[in-house]
């Protein structure tokens, strides 16, 4: 007799469990992978530009010859003020991203799903992504060009292509072979396009100054980062009579008892203790006849 048994399905045992189904392919985490990547890119972005922020002010208190430190405005000052910059920037470039993000989709529905195939087959090609990720790094030095010398449309196009290709292309290209590297990437496209709207941010600033100095009134730019569109008449403390032949000044700021004011009538910055001055009539925003200017006794003695 055979030493082994041969050995017989039971017909009344369970059958075996079926196999399990293959899990669906990830749609990349859903929501919360979509603001991940999404953070990745907008916090470079703030931080880059809350710091070329700080050097517009600067620059903007500079043309009328003070800093902000002699206007009264420290880093708590500073930071209140250019936090509610970066709100007010916020609350413009979200419905603007909105609005990119709906015509995208309504595109790529309008031509059945090709934009975004040809989106998906340029994002897989390496070198064709690093030169969109180059060419865009080279234009965010516009505002830095433009800030340091004028530069024609035509000559912008040529260093923001010739900058990008030359120091962007071959690094990008470089650090997409693995996720860390394209995490990175990200990154450094975000601070560079936080910077290069800065320097944009601080050309208009600097021009917003230049206006006031030309027509005693600040635009709305300038005042949303901050700048106080203030005026006063300028009083005698001991007798309370009107200094300056009681015409109007400007209020910079104040600071270490001392009061900055830019006379309008002469464009000239000047301080004055505030012990012996006093303020009356103090008007902000005040309105302008059509074609005013300032210097009108500008040369004058």
């Amino acid at each position: 007799m055979s030493t082994t048994s041969r050995i017989t399905a039971d017909p009344a045992a369970p059958p075996p469990p079926a196999p399990p189904e293959p899990a669906p392919p990830e749609d990349g985490g859903g929501v919360v992978a979509f603001l991940e990547r999404l953070g990745s890119i907008i916090v470079p972005i703030g931080v880059a530009l809350y710091a070329v922020l700080y050097l517009g002010v600067e620059q903007m208190y500079g043309i009328f010859g003070i800093n902000p430190e002699q206007a009264g405005i420290d880093q708590s000052v500073l930071l209140g003020r250019l936090f509610g910059t970066l709100v007010l920037m916020a609350l413009i470039a979200l419905p603007a991203f909105g609005l990119l993000v709906g015509f995208l989709w309504l595109a790529d529905r309008l031509t059945r799903g090709a934009l975004g195939r040809l989106f998906d087959a340029v994002r897989r090609r390496p070198w064709i992504a690093a030169l969109a990720a180059a060419l865009w790094c080279g234009a965010t030095y516009w505002g830095l060009f433009n800030l340091v010398t004028d530069l024609t449309l035509g000559l912008m196009v040529v260093v923001a292509v010739g900058l990008g290709v030359l120091a962007f292309l071959v690094p990008f290209r470089l650090l997409r072979r693995r996720p860390v590297g394209r995490a990175a990437t990200k990154v450094l496209i975000g601070a560079l396009t936080g910077i290069g709207a800065g320097f944009l941010l601080i050309l208009a600033m600097m021009q917003g100054a230049v206006e006031v100095q030309e027509t005693g009134q600040a635009n709305e730019l300038i005042s949303y980062v901050g700048f106080q569109d203030q005026w006063a008449v300028l009083r005698d403390a001991e007798n309370d009579k009107p200094l300056y032949d009681g015409r109007w000044m400007m209020l910079l700021g104040e600071s270490d008892g001392t009061y900055v004011f830019y006379d309008c009538d002469k464009q000239e910055t000047f301080r004055r203790p505030m012990e012996t001055t006093n303020l009356s009539g103090i008007q902000l925003d005040p309105a302008r006849e059509k074609g005013f200017t300032c210097g009108s006794l500008a040369g004058r003695g």
